[in-house]
């Protein structure tokens, strides 16, 4: 059974919370963070993180966005996604460190017909990533063009 759902399927205001979490390991950042070539010291640098005012290594920040999709996709787009269409207002309101624990959580906050492909429609998910002290660490708006469900 695909995982994904199709256009008819959503509806404005729907919220889901994302299973499983992910737990967030040095080997996590530092590979994320050498493989993007971010040389940034609070990633990767144990005493110079230290001696900042998080007193300890920040993940870096791309990884945690990323992760934020990751975790939405098998209960929203596998299998029906035409294209990601676009992010938007990603913030960071908390650091997230190695140890977290992240639960993404998605809403519905916008659907339309594609104009251009009426085999598909166009969703905004509102995406929020929170740690396990109910901090939210990034938030975003992802714009993706979705199928429509195939005429029986």
């Amino acid at each position: 059974m695909m995982a994904g759902r199709y256009f008819e399927e959503w509806e404005i205001g729907q919220r889901l919370t994302h299973q499983p979490s992910r737990t967030v390991t040095e080997t996590d950042n530092l590979l994320f963070s050498t493989m993007t070539h971010n040389s940034q010291p609070l990633h990767l640098d144990a005493e110079t993180a230290r001696a900042s005012e998080f007193g300890q290594i920040l993940v870096n920040s791309t990884f945690t966005f990323a992760l934020a999709v990751g975790l939405s996709v098998g209960d929203t787009t596998v299998g029906t996604l035409v294209a990601n269409l676009g992010f938007d207002k990603v913030v960071t309101p908390s650091p997230t460190f190695i140890g977290d624990t992240l639960t993404c959580h998605t809403e519905i906050v916008e659907m339309r017909e594609s104009k251009s492909r009426p085999m598909a429609g166009i969703i905004t998910f509102r995406h929020e990533l929170t740690n396990q002290r109910g901090q939210t660490v990034l938030t975003c708006l992802r714009s993706a063009l979705i199928h429509r469900r195939p005429a029986a």
